[in-house]
């Protein structure tokens, strides 16, 4: 018995479920049709969500019409986003254990499907790229293929338990129960609810995905917190070390944490498709499909909820630091890293700025030495990162892919604008502890020149490492975990203790 059918997706394609076969006849696991979600199952995360953000960096003005797409349904919604912008369907965070099974079913001649909510042009083009269905049912702008639609389109074709089914969320608990083997992959709250209710109980479970603890560590990033010591340099360089500088102190470090932790988050959902084209970047949470882009939205609201509440306790100068901070960071994130020089500027810009709002939150005026040298070596820092970029780039015999318009042939100007900008934070250094200001804050100020052979030290060891393709993208996260600078930095210590003593 047929209804309507369309071609499509090689040669038969259903937007709506209308054949059936074999009602009344039971069949084995085996030869039943094998149905498979798409978002968050064969796909680890929702590829609605991953269009809009997509959306937003690419056809941003589109947003405003939003709005009246989602008046017209969620399949029209879906429709709309899918004719706009296109997912890159080739890196797409796929279950991989769930599709080492379909491959193996597929080899054994069964019949698969893929069976989503998600829109029928995406749908086909995720199906083209695999190879492994031999039809595809999805939303056709009209009618959203999920829930009791879902189940509904398989009744008619397959017939009442004619099919076997994969899915990971509540809405698939009708399916799951009415399927003649239910599967799960990746199974939220809600399922894994219904499932120790006996709704229904999976055969397989096809689990690909890191602990929720562990991604949220990693998409805060809170090892980037260690930037934020910065706000205490202008308190230790003032010696103005009383329990009540340091709490105000404290209390911006965190305000300026949690707010960094919200622009990461913002960065990797809007880069989400570049970071799944990148070598080491698709390991991270939202890329990789570990964390919803959801998720990642409300987790980024709250934690800068948190941080403009702590920030209200300090005065109105750190305020206005912290929401400039905020203001540069998603100006970067939005677009400026992707204007040649400007990036890098902007980056350096961002470590002084963490020593003004620690200035502004102590009460504390920063010395202009402090200032100039801070502009030359976080200058230099932000070049090293770009530096170590194209060549881990060149390294994989790779061309840089992520929009920032560097080239390979950039790297050794970019070696020689860093080394210089190190360098002349070295000469700021030595003039300053030449000054006057030094005299009056340590007893033995000429110790002090010990601090230049070891920032020498270690400013040339990070370029040479970088240079050979041993430095990690981002050198503070080389800066906190390699064994010399940890023990330079302890030597540093040393020499200003024996300075003020």
């Amino acid at each position: 018995m047929k209804a309507s059918e369309t071609e499509g997706f090689q040669g038969t394609h259903f937007s709506v479920a209308t054949e059936v076969i074999g009602v009344g006849a039971p069949r084995s696991a085996a030869a039943r049709p094998l149905c498979v979600d798409l978002d968050g199952t064969l796909v680890k995360s929702d590829t609605l969500v991953d269009t809009l953000l997509l959306m937003v960096r690419t056809h941003s003005r589109d947003l405003l019409r939003v709005p009246g797409w989602i008046g017209k349904g969620k399949a029209a919604l879906k429709r709309e986003v899918t004719d706009r912008v296109q997912l890159d369907v080739a890196h797409l965070p796929y279950n991989q254990p769930l599709l080492h099974f379909l491959e193996q079913q597929k080899g054994l001649g069964r019949s698969l499907y893929l069976a989503t909510g998600a829109d029928r042009a995406l749908a086909e083009r995720v199906a083209q790229h695999l190879g492994l269905f031999e039809g595809v049912l999805a939303s056709d702008g009209e009618t959203n293929l999920t829930g009791q639609n879902k189940l509904s389109c398989f009744q008619q074709r397959f017939g009442e338990g004619g099919f076997d089914y994969i899915g990971n969320a509540r809405p698939d608990v009708p399916l799951l129960a009415h399927a003649g083997t239910a599967m799960v992959a990746n199974p939220d709250g809600a399922l894994r609810s219904a499932m120790r209710q006996g709704r229904f109980t999976p055969e397989h479970e096809f689990i690909d995905r890191v602990s929720t603890p562990k991604a949220l560590r990693r998409a805060t990033r809170v090892h980037q917190w260690a930037k934020n010591v910065l706000i205490f340099v202008p308190m230790l360089l003032a010696h103005a070390l009383y329990l009540s500088t340091f709490l105000q102190a404290l209390a911006a470090f965190f305000c300026f944490s949690l707010c960094a932790s919200a622009t990461y988050i913002v960065n990797d959902l809007l880069d989400v498709e570049a970071d799944r084209r990148h070598p080491r970047k698709r390991r991270r949470p939202f890329a990789a499909g570990d964390l919803q882009g959801k998720t990642g939205v409300l987790l980024s609201g709250g934690l800068l909820l948190l941080s403009f509440i702590v920030a209200a306790i300090l005065s109105g100068k750190f305020l206005a630091y912290l929401l400039l901070y905020l203001v540069s960071t998603l100006s970067y994130s939005l677009y400026l890293k992707r204007i040649v020089l400007v990036d890098v500027v902007l980056l350096s810009g961002l470590y002084t700025l963490r020593l003004l709002a620690g200035a502004a939150a102590t009460s504390i005026a920063i010395s202009p030495w402090l200032a100039g040298f801070s502009v030359f070596l976080f200058l230099s820092l932000a070049f090293v990162k770009r530096f170590a970029e194209l060549q881990n780039i060149r390294a994989a015999g790779q061309v840089p892919s992520n929009g920032r318009g560097y080239l390979l042939s950039d790297t050794e100007q970019m070696r020689a604008f860093g080394t210089a900008s190190a360098y002349a934070a070295v000469v700021v250094f030595s003039l300053y502890i030449n000054g006057r200001d030094v005299t009056g804050l340590y007893a033995h100020p000429q110790r002090m020149w010990l601090m230049t052979p070891i920032m020498i030290l270690w400013i040339s060891r990070v370029w040479l490492l970088a240079s050979r393709g041993e430095l990690d993208e981002d050198p503070v996260i080389f800066a906190v975990t390699d064994r010399m600078s940890l023990l330079l930095g302890l030597v540093a210590v040393c020499v200003v203790l024996l300075a003020i003593l």
